[in-house]
């Protein structure tokens, strides 16, 4: 190491007087960038290790905190180089530090803002409100949650939209990743239908729904009864559980096969129609 540092002192003082506060910062900015590369692969490395014992942490939760250690080095590092170009620079840290401190009072006053989107995304990752990959509702936007940091969080919704939220704006937290969800449909059949060899075929499709899809259901489905009497129709629940994100392809699963089940079976579907009665021999008065 001694030899590498004499080294480079030698070569440094064989350059030109206007060289050296360049040859200096590009070494500090080269250092810099080699610090958070060497950083992020070890912090990945941890995180990517299979832990043993009770202690586990689930990959959703393991990429939260990975990025936000890796957010803390970037800035860490950043301030660190900072103050080291503009001592080559021949600025003295020590008087900046200095006024930082006298001036923080009015400073914090115009950087409230700031200061509470980072103590509020302490407080979202350290109660664990949400981590990366979950669906949640926050700030009037929905979103799978891409990024958590100090600062802000960035939700990914299904326009493909990327929702930037500053954490002091997530006041309430709608989380649709955290256990079971629901998968609930109604389906309509017409009243002329024999109601029991309705209920039959219905529950030969959730037997068969849920042997297709037994790796994301968790319970049913199954058949909560006749929920309505319609005007045209006769209503008929089905509810299952899945595991999160997953209730929707469940819902689209179970209408596709019913429709086909209720197409082979001739059930009649109830629409829209109107019917037309015509009396016959009216007598000639009634014209």
């Amino acid at each position: 190491m001694s030899d590498i540092t004499q080294m480079y002192n030698d070569f440094v003082n064989k350059l030109p007087a206007f060289a050296i506060p360049l040859i200096k910062i590009a070494v500090v900015l080269y250092l810099s960038v080699l610090f958070i590369k060497l950083a992020e692969s070890f912090i990945t490395r941890i995180f990517s290790m299979k832990s043993h014992g009770k202690a586990r942490f689930d990959e959703s939760k393991t990429k939260t905190l990975a990025g936000l250690l890796k957010s803390i080095v970037h800035y860490v590092t950043y301030f660190v180089a900072g103050i080291n170009i503009l001592e080559i620079v021949g600025i003295k840290t020590t008087s900046i530090l200095t006024a930082a401190g006298i001036g923080g009072l009015a400073i914090g006053f115009g950087a409230q803002n700031l200061v509470k989107d980072v103590i509020s995304g302490f407080f979202i990752i350290f109660e664990d409100q949400y981590n990366i990959g979950d669906y949640i509702e926050a700030a009037g936007v929905a979103g799978t949650v891409d990024e958590i940091g100090l600062r802000t969080t960035k939700l990914w919704d299904f326009g493909g939209q990327l929702h930037i939220i500053p954490n002091g704006e997530i006041t309430r937290v709608t989380n649709h990743s955290r256990g079971a969800m629901r998968a609930l449909i109604n389906v309509s059949v017409a009243y002329e239908e024999d109601i029991n060899r309705v209920m039959k075929s219905l529950e030969e499709v959730c037997q068969g729904v849920r042997e297709k899809r037994k790796d994301i259901i968790v319970e049913g489905p199954s058949i909560l009864g006749i929920s309505d009497l319609g005007k045209t129709e006769i209503e008929v629940g089905i509810i299952a559980k899945t595991i999160p994100m997953q209730q929707w392809s469940v819902e689209r699963e179970l209408r596709k096969a019913i429709l086909e089940k209720f197409t082979s079976e001739g059930i009649e579907i109830p629409y829209p129609r109107t019917v037309y009665i015509k009396k016959e021999g009216k007598r000639e008065e009634d014209l």
